[in-house]
């Protein structure tokens, strides 16, 4: 079952155009990765993946809806946003942030009265990313890292076939990184039929868990498919027009400037 369908999307801002063409196809269970300079189109492709922009255009479809011809507010609660500025103001609790996930809310909606079963749903998803015991924490007192598996919380707390994480480790230090990947790593288990896609700037950012990745240059595809054959020395070389080394680890990538090969 196919969850995104991209087909020779093209868009234009100011007259210019900034992506070319570009097909990608997410089934469910899939965990991707969109990766590229700085420019190259990735934060354009995520929103069409939300149902948050419109391709100029070519065809896209989300959880088997064409854009433009879907009730995009319906669509968009069925997709789970994970975005570390998250740009909340209050002093909400762990607890209800999560739920604000349920309506796609920033801060909590007025007079809205959350059913018990939700805030049981609630407290179950922060146990499992490792919040136990910091329901009633505020938001302002926790780590950039525990935000960040608040986040995930949220996002899934609306039980999304999508979820989307753009550039989830931004401002994390190498340990937070870490507690992060794995807690993203664990979704493959704790939601098997889940899709993801993930922007970053950085191999070392990937989760384990990464399926399959699509490596963009100046708003064109470079490669996409699976991530073990796509994530190479010499595609992340050209998509970044520089000579870049690409290991791949005990399930993990990392990269460094230099001509080694990859292992």
């Amino acid at each position: 079952m196919k969850v995104v369908e991209l087909e020779d999307v093209t868009f234009r801002r100011d007259g210019k155009e900034i992506l070319h063409g570009i097909t990608l196809s997410v089934g469910e269970g899939e965990h991707w990765a969109l990766l590229g300079p700085n420019g190259a189109g990735k934060s354009t492709i995520l929103g069409f993946c939300g149902a948050l922009t419109h391709p100029t255009s070519g065809t896209v479809r989300v959880l088997g809806h064409r854009l433009g011809r879907v009730d995009l507010q319906e669509l968009r609660r069925r997709i789970g946003h994970v975005n570390p500025r998250h740009p909340l103001r209050s002093p909400l609790t762990v607890r209800e942030v999560v739920l604000t996930g349920l309506d796609g809310s920033i801060e909590t909606p007025p007079r809205r009265k959350f059913e018990p079963d939700e805030v049981d749903r609630a407290d179950d998803l922060i146990d499992t990313f490792g919040l136990t015991g910091k329901a009633e924490d505020r938001w302002p007192t926790l780590s950039q890292g525990e935000r960040g598996r608040v986040l995930i919380a949220r996002a899934l707390i609306s039980r999304p076939r999508l979820v989307l994480l753009d550039e989830p480790s931004t401002g994390l230090d190498v340990a937070a990184r870490e507690q992060l990947l794995e807690t993203i790593d664990l979704l493959d288990r704790t939601h098997p039929r889940l899709s993801s896609i993930v922007v970053t700037h950085h191999l070392e950012e990937l989760p384990a868990s990464t399926t399959h990745a699509l490596l963009l240059k100046e708003g064109r595809v470079v490669v996409a498919g699976p991530a073990r054959d796509v994530l190479t020395t010499a595609n992340v070389s050209a998509a970044f027009d520089h000579p870049i080394s690409v290991i791949f680890d005990d399930g993990r990538w990392a990269a460094r400037a230099g001509s080694r090969a990859a292992r």
